[in-house]
């Protein structure tokens, strides 16, 4: 064989190498329900444990963790609904599924959840999974996955566990229980809107935070520091949607990047429960 002959080989044996790699990360992240390094991503990182999800999925897990919040119900009740959600649509407010199941829970109109509308607004999912639980009994201290089962009576009754690490991981820090452990990197993220990040985080919290709107920035005034933890980490996983710049608490501070997830800098205790959203102004220079 000439040289020239071995040298096509050995380069098409490389492309063929590579296409593989490459298949081989897309069905990983396929099946591990996470985004592709490359892409716009979020994190949670709680005792030296990253869970990684995409903007959709960051934006609707903030949610379930923020309906918990508002609730006032312990940070594992989130965990078990995200472990759910995880399982039931991989954290999508999906528009079908099996026989009439819909929504992040997927649940079902039949089977008395409420009307396909109301399934379809994830608050209103949200709020029904949590009025299920606390009426499973010992909901707070049993297995996490035995309690989602006994919310959702799936035909498969042990599907849940295998969520339940990546679900603690993103309750943790989504209600406030693990500060400045949530960060999101976007290349392009969308027009600053804080009139729509403050009515995101009013409807999510409620009685929980007082909301001031201003041109350029969001002020959230908690009623603790875990309340206010859980609205600067809602804020971060609503980043990308609503144009958020930097989220400041206290003395620790974040700032929207757009190349690698940012870590939040800053040391000290918080001493007053405030949070102060910001967004660029019109004449900043586009990332």
């Amino acid at each position: 064989m000439s040289a020239l002959k071995k040298a096509g080989w050995a380069a098409l044996g490389v492309v063929l190498a590579s296409a593989l790699v490459v298949g081989g990360v897309v069905l990983w992240s396929s099946y591990q329900k996470v985004p592709l390094p490359i892409e716009d991503r979020c994190s949670a990182t709680v005792k030296g444990r990253t869970t990684t999800v995409d903007p959709d999925q960051a934006y609707y897990a903030a949610i379930i963790a923020g309906m918990s919040v508002q609730r006032e119900l312990k940070p594992r009740a989130a965990s078990i609904a995200l472990a759910t959600a995880y399982q039931e649509s991989g954290i999508r407010n999906l528009d079908y599924g099996h026989s009439d199941s819909l929504g992040l829970f997927q649940q079902r109109p039949s089977k008395g959840w409420g009307t396909e509308a109301e399934i379809m607004d994830p608050w209103y999912s949200s709020r029904e999974f949590y009025r299920a639980l606390v009426k499973v009994r010992k909901w707070d201290s049993k297995d996490i996955n035995d309690v989602a089962q006994a919310v959702q009576r799936s035909a498969y009754p042990d599907a849940y566990r295998k969520h339940v690490d990546n679900a603690k991981t993103l309750a943790s820090s989504l209600t406030g229980e693990t500060p400045a452990s949530f960060t999101c990197v976007f290349n392009k993220p969308a027009p600053a809107n804080p009139t729509g990040l403050a009515e995101y985080l009013t409807k999510t919290l409620k009685s929980q935070i007082d909301v001031t709107v201003a041109t350029d920035s969001v002020r959230i005034t908690a009623k603790g520091e875990g309340q206010a933890w859980a609205a600067a980490e809602m804020a971060v996983a609503a980043s990308g949607r609503f144009g958020v710049s930097a989220v400041q608490v206290g003395p620790y501070g974040w700032k929207l990047e757009s190349t690698f997830p940012a870590s939040w800098s800053g040391t000290g205790p918080v001493t007053s429960p405030e949070v102060v959203v910001s967004f660029p102004t019109a004449s900043a220079t586009p990332r």
